[in-house]
């Protein structure tokens, strides 16, 4: 059985627990410490060494990288669905729109909103044009394919890692009136797969309150990032 090893409210997390759900995979989910430090530890590390969740263990296997997991459970345990599709030029799509992703859209999105949530960071007006950007690209995605979902007119694993990641983007209100297509997109994606955004929306209500209300995180000492004054 797979052990998923994960934050309730981190994109990433949430994007590989709702396929799990979906496709009925049985897994434990194993809650992971993060604002204790438990990332840091020697433990962890031996999990994964680069100390970002979420991690799998499948009987033993050893994947992170939300994107791979994804992959790796629709290959291994759904192989027919049409939430990663077998046809090459269509997976192709969902491939590029999960390289989008994780490389473009949500680390923007990190960078401005979620690191001056949870570490000191200031948040800047070149931090939110770069959201702006990352929109206007998804926007023009969005137009150029014209179709109901990012790779199609069928939901994805693309999909759920994009509206994982837009949580956050409606946790701090932000503005998606100028990118109607991926408003639209985004309300769709709501609407229509109410059983996969359970586990989202729970992932958006805390970061909205932690925008507020910031956990505690005085028992970390990060290698990287600086934290905030207690």
């Amino acid at each position: 059985m797979i052990t998923l090893h994960a934050l309730t409210d981190g994109p990433p997390s949430v994007a590989v627990r709702i396929l799990l759900e979906h496709l009925k995979v049985p897994y434990v989910f194993r809650y992971v410490k993060y604002y204790e430090g438990e990332t840091l530890t020697d433990d962890f590390w031996k999990l994964n060494p680069q100390r970002e969740i979420p991690v799998i263990d499948d009987n033993g296997f050893l994947l992170s990288e939300h994107v791979a997991i994804m992959q790796y459970i629709c290959d291994k345990y759904a192989p027919k669905s049409s939430l990663y599709p077998v046809e090459a030029r269509h997976r192709a799509i969902v491939n590029q729109r999960l390289c989008f992703n994780t490389s473009f859209f949500y680390s923007a999105i990190a960078a401005a909103i979620v690191a001056p949530i949870f570490f000191d960071y200031p948040q800047t007006e070149q931090g939110i044009k770069r959201v702006h950007n990352v929109l206007g690209v998804f926007e023009e995605y969005m137009k150029r394919l014209g179709k109901k979902y990012v790779a199609g007119d069928t939901v994805t694993i693309a999909d759920i890692s994009l509206a994982c990641s837009s949580t956050v983007l409606e946790a701090a209100r932000f503005d998606l009136s100028l990118y109607p297509l991926v408003k639209k997109w985004y309300e769709t994606f709501k609407n229509e797969n109410k059983e996969m955004w359970i586990y989202a929306q729970k992932a958006l209500d805390e970061v909205a309150n932690y925008a507020v209300s910031p956990p505690d995180m005085s028992k970390m000492v990060h290698p990287i990032h600086p934290m905030k004054k207690k």
